[in-house]
């Protein structure tokens, strides 16, 4: 969290890539992919447990544009950020999908409450990591 242009916390937490998340990659491996590609980073207010059939947040309160998708060998990070007046109070939950509203969600986290101010910039850095099992 960005604060008067200060870091005032950072967190790291596990995330669940979702049934539609893997179909999404699937899709994206194939000669002839028919889904766009992650584009877009929700947050919200949920608090349920992530579960593999998830397809949307429990409780939506802003969408952004991913500001930067930076692929390293194994690993995707996607960037995103909530400025001021974007989905300000308590957030606990967080989800990559691949449009604007609705579309396909990669991914879903649920964490304990980030207190967004008004004049607040929430910053998400979200990394999946593919690794043998």
């Amino acid at each position: 969290m960005i604060r008067n242009s200060k870091v005032i916390q950072c967190r790291e937490s596990r995330n669940l890539v979702v049934n539609s998340g893997l179909a999404h990659i699937a899709d994206q491996l194939s000669s002839s992919p028919n889904q766009n590609p992650m584009s877009h980073m929700a947050i919200g207010t949920g608090t349920n447990t992530p579960s593999p059939n998830d397809t949307s947040l429990q409780n939506e309160v802003a969408r952004v544009s991913l500001s930067s998708r930076t692929d390293s060998g194994a690993n995707i990070t996607y960037v995103a950020e909530f400025g001021p007046g974007a989905g300000t109070g308590a957030i606990t939950e967080a989800g990559i999908f691949n449009a604007s509203t609705g579309g396909t969600m990669l991914a879903r986290v649920v964490f304990s409450a980030v207190n967004k101010g008004s004049n607040d910039t929430l910053r998400i850095e979200w990394t999946i990591t593919f690794q043998a099992a």
